[in-house]
């Protein structure tokens, strides 16, 4: 991380060309252009005329000095002059490709402008194009048909037991509301260390993006002739399980301290995966705690405006995939820590899918909804106009409003338009301000533009959603949109993990997580925002790794003493995007 934590491991080997040593300078058995192609060590004009000359670059480089803070200005000038998102995306990566540091400071210096740049929403057009794009391969690669290669290719990356702290690993099923892109999904890997590094401080050089290669059934793309994954559909359950496990055992016990973070699974394996692994790994799903986390952060920042407690709000859940399962657990793991028994927790909610309200009686119920589904007995009288199938006819999300009354209403169905004119109204009518999250990604697939939840709520409404938009001015009041980017939480949940050295991660560190980003903002006047803004996200950051280090400790899971938990200590070990001497060795 920085330098002074680095001074504990003296003469870290990092690979087999290049390392840091006791100071925090790099250590290089490369010389000349090899120098050069080496993005950790890579200077450019930035090497000194010493390095120049004992590196081996003197006679590659043109002669003048120029600074990480002019490299920076001339890389941003070169990114304002792009055509296209996609543009921008793919230079941003080519820089990254040849100097991390000089990437991570244009990135870290433009954080509000680029992170919808190198992640949501433009990474998803990014991983559309992957085949098409490919310049520089990043990541491991794993791929079902090689199981057996699985250990090889982890030890290519050169990385010792000690030397990695995160690793980001994806099947590309389910990726940002637009499905299932094979091995393009890489690119969703790399994004989210990204912005790890960015606002976390986490060391990209002890981070691996890592890409679960199961196939893919996109016919596109098996029809395409420069697709660049397995040409073959997903496989079955069973050998899909078992290259899963074969890869935990193998990644866990390579690299046993590193934090094993799953992205963009597809909702049919997600949870199970999660609920697999939580227990014997050190392992987190974004799509499932990190959306539930930074969305009950939003609760729980409305809670403090309204003034009404969390167990007395009725949340109305509209999509129960992988996002809304996951945001309905963390809010009832709220509930149920603040004294409530299962079935009272439960009672909170009503969740409503492709059938409609879940229900005893509804089909296709998974596990993980199950504790979400209310009695038969208790809708017997309600409206079913819901048109399935020939044989069943469910509770519409308006039904449900109208009968539930919801002072909460979460939207992660990717149902551009869902919450309508009249269901909004119907909930504002009951309620004196409505929180009301369109979460869906990206933009388009918003269930409401947050311009029409300000006007039909008469400038009441509390709120955030999945995608960015402008401020909205009604009746002369202007109103920030909070985005309940899930990059609030989990930048500053893997720093406090690592901060603690955490073995697992525990329910109350999510939820510590959530009250720390809840805390930064105070919603109460007209017009505020829900959540701590975008351009905030490294003091966010800090403030949730704090408090998930602190949670750890009270959890019994930290292995560092609480010295190493205060702000002053995490802040310090946090990665900066600043030059270091590379010296010869």
């Amino acid at each position: 991380m920085a330098h002074s934590a680095e001074t504990e491991r003296p003469s870290r080997r990092i690979g087999p060309t290049a390392w840091t040593d006791g100071s925090g300078a790099w250590r290089t058995r490369l010389r000349g252009r090899h120098i050069l192609s080496d993005p950790r060590v890579n200077k450019g004009t930035a090497f000194s005329d010493e390095e120049r000359r004992s590196l081996g670059v003197a006679g590659l480089i043109p002669p003048a000095h120029l600074s990480l803070e002019q490299q920076a200005e001339r890389v941003y000038g070169q990114y304002r002059d792009l055509p296209s998102n996609l543009a921008k995306n793919v230079m941003l990566g080519e820089v990254r490709d040849r100097n991390e540091v000089l990437y991570y400071r244009v990135l870290a210096d433009h954080l509000t402008e680029m992170l919808p740049i190198v992640y949501t929403p433009t990474v998803g057009e990014a991983i559309e194009r992957y085949s098409q794009e490919y310049r520089r391969p990043r990541g491991v690669y794993l791929s079902v048909d090689q199981p057996e290669r699985i250990e090889e290719a982890l030890l290519d990356t050169c990385l010792r037991p000690g030397d990695v702290d995160l690793i980001v690993a994806t099947d590309s099923q389910a990726i940002l509301g637009i499905g299932d892109w094979g091995v393009g999904g890489m690119d969703i890997a790399v994004g989210k260390l990204g912005i790890y590094t960015a606002a976390g401080g986490i060391r990209p050089d002890r981070a691996i993006p890592v890409m679960l290669d199961v196939g893919t059934d996109r016919p596109s793309l098996l029809e395409d002739p420069l697709y660049l994954g397995n040409r073959h559909p997903r496989v079955a359950a069973e050998v899909y399980d078992d290259f899963l496990d074969r890869f935990v055992e193998t990644v866990t016990r390579l690299f046993p301290d590193a934090i094993l973070h799953w992205e963009d699974i597809g909702v049919t394996n997600a949870r199970r995966l999660l609920e697999r692994y939580r227990d014997r790994v050190l392992t987190f799903n974004d799509d499932v705690q990190g959306t539930g986390v930074v969305n009950l952060a939003a609760v729980l920042a409305a809670v403090r405006a309204t003034g009404i407690p969390l167990c007395e709000h009725r949340v109305v859940v509209f999509g129960m995939g992988t996002a809304g399962n996951g945001i309905a657990d963390q809010l009832r793991h709220s509930l149920l820590a603040a004294g409530l028994s299962a079935e009272e927790a439960a009672g909170h909610f009503w969740a409503v899918d492709r059938f409609g309200l879940i229900t005893d009686s509804t089909p296709e119920v998974r596990p993980s909804q199950r504790p979400y589904a209310r009695s038969d007995a208790e809708v017997a009288g309600w409206r079913r106009d819901l048109s399935v199938d020939d044989h069943f006819s469910g509770i519409a999300l308006d039904e449900v409003v109208r009968r539930v009354r919801p002072t909460v209403l979460i939207g992660t169905s990717a149902r551009t338009g869902a919450f309508d004119e009249d269901i909004v109204r119907e909930m504002a009518a009951h309620v004196k301000r409505p929180v009301i999250l369109p979460i869906s990604n990206p933009t388009a697939l918003a269930e409401a533009v947050p311009a029409d939840l300000v006007k039909w709520t008469d400038g009441r409404a509390l709120v955030a959603t999945g995608s960015p938009f402008d401020p909205v001015t009604y009746d002369r009041v202007t109103y920030e949109i909070a985005q309940a980017n899930n990059a609030l939480v989990f930048p500053g949940i893997g720093l406090g993990v690592i901060a603690s050295r955490a073995t697992r991660i525990t329910d109350a560190m999510l939820a510590a997580a959530a009250g720390a980003v809840a805390e930064l903002v105070d919603a109460t006047t007209l017009g505020a925002s829900l959540l701590p803004q975008v351009h905030d996200l490294r003091a966010t950051s800090l403030a949730v790794a704090v408090a998930v280090a602190e949670a750890a400790r009270r959890d019994g899971v930290a292995r560092t003493p609480a010295a190493a938990h205060t702000t002053e200590a995490i802040s310090r070990l946090r990665w900066e995007p600043e030059y270091r001497p590379v010296l010869p060795a």
